[in-house]
């Protein structure tokens, strides 16, 4: 793989694993279930994990400015979350907009598998974050499911 295109594929990476840690953690500061703000809380603390190892890995590649923040669009989806829950949506609708947020960390990471060919060990972080973000996208999907019945 060219370093210039793992470099893309992991900056990528990053700013999702950022917007998922900060969409976690805005969404464990308004939802009511205690079951849902400890496992929101969990999850925000994986995706910070997931973009330390993966900074680390691109610190491989080149030097560079540690960004911390993630997307413009992460930022206003999770000022919706707050703006939904001030208006009341509840945890169903919490839920909805935390989904929404996996199904763009899930298609990332498919795209990072799927369209590069990556240096095997990357591939293998890669692959293990996928699998995470995948099994949380099917939890969350499937609490919004309970909770709409």
């Amino acid at each position: 793989m060219n370093e210039n295109d793992a470099i893309g594929v992991l900056e990528k990476l990053i700013e999702t694993c950022r917007d998922g840690e900060n969409g976690y953690r805005t969404a464990a500061e308004h939802v009511k279930r205690p079951d849902l703000k400890t496992y929101f809380e969990k999850q925000s603390a994986e995706r910070g994990k997931f973009a330390t190892e993966l900074q680390s890995e691109l610190s491989k590649l080149r030097p560079s400015e540690k960004k911390e923040s993630g997307s413009v669009s992460a930022a206003l989806h999770r000022a919706w979350i707050d703006t939904k829950a001030n208006l009341g949506g509840g945890d169903k609708s919490i839920l909805d907009s935390v989904e929404q947020g996996e199904d763009n960390a899930k298609k990332v990471y498919e795209d990072a598998i799927a369209d590069r060919k990556l240096d095997a060990s990357l591939e293998t972080i890669i692959q293990r974050q996928a699998q995470s973000v995948l099994s949380a996208h099917d939890k969350v999907r499937s609490m919004r499911d309970q909770l709409a019945a």
